[in-house]
């Protein structure tokens, strides 16, 4: 099979089922984000070098979501797509209690810098939280399972205490935010 189609060269592509829509399509630019999203963490677990195991059950579930959000919603009862991770969220929030059990509370807002690594953390974060917003939008207009959006926005919380967490870990204190009073 090859990797180039030419069905694309006129600014539509295919949804899961067969229904050409603009590329531009909302349903689009939200399983896009997640593809962005995917690459970003991928990213990142190539930089961690403790146990990558639960950063490729992630990039698993994004795949899942995808999927739900490239079908053609007309098809929906007649697709058969991969579950859900709705329990995931749990486990979100077991890492996220986890890891500020060893965090110093946070009063500020922090400005996201840091490694490479503790970077990169954060780029996922704000990547997860535009397709959580592209996801939302995506909602607007055509219904999304609540999961995808719930997921998104405890995987966003999970990628910030993450970041923090191996800020942490280097031995290094969170760069707080000052902002300058006005003159």
């Amino acid at each position: 099979m090859k990797i180039y189609t030419k069905t694309g060269d006129q600014g539509e592509t295919g949804l899961l089922g067969g229904t050409r829509v603009p590329k531009h399509h909302i349903r689009i630019q939200a399983y896009g984000a997640l593809d962005e999203l995917n690459s970003h963490l991928g990213f990142l677990r190539s930089m961690i070098d403790s146990d990558s195991h639960f950063i490729d059950q992630l990039q698993s579930d994004i795949f899942d979501i995808g999927s739900h959000l490239a079908l053609d919603p007309s098809l929906s009862k007649s697709i058969q797509l991969p579950e859900l991770p709705a329990f995931r969220i749990g486990e979100f929030e077991q890492e996220i209690d986890r890891m500020e059990d060893n965090l110093p509370s946070l009063k500020n807002f922090i400005l996201p810098a840091g490694s490479a690594v503790v970077c990169q953390a954060h780029i996922a974060r704000t990547v997860c939280r535009r397709a959580e917003r592209n996801v939302s939008e995506l909602d607007s207009v055509s219904k999304v399972d609540a999961v995808c959006i719930a997921y998104l926005n405890r995987l966003s919380d999970y990628l910030f205490v993450l970041a923090r967490y191996l800020h942490f870990c280097e031995g290094k204190k969170d760069i707080y935010w000052a902002p300058k009073a006005k003159k």
